[in-house]
């Protein structure tokens, strides 16, 4: 089984930015996948999340996920909280 790879935000950018080209010279989806040594379900994400931005665009999009990601965590750390705080006083 092939060893899952990683890509960082200005990777995927600078493959998006090769597969626009490729595409221009009338390349088909599959072709551009092997050339570039991703699937094509992963080019069609990727243009999907990242076609159209530049690179301080995505940058600003992948802090504001973590952002997201880190508050979701803490609102469900305080529901928690605020569970067992409402059990505890029920029982009294």
């Amino acid at each position: 089984m092939p060893r899952k790879r990683r890509y960082s935000t200005e990777q995927i950018i600078t493959k998006l930015r090769e597969a626009d080209v490729l595409l221009s010279q009338g390349k088909t989806a599959e072709e551009i996948a092997r050339l570039l040594e991703i699937s094509k379900q992963t080019y069609y994400r990727w243009r999907k999340e990242y076609g159209g931005l530049n690179m301080s665009q995505a940058k600003k999009l992948k802090e504001l996920e973590k952002e997201n990601a880190r508050l979701k965590t803490l609102v469900a750390d305080l529901s928690l909280d605020n569970a067992i705080i409402k059990e505890a006083l029920s029982k009294n």
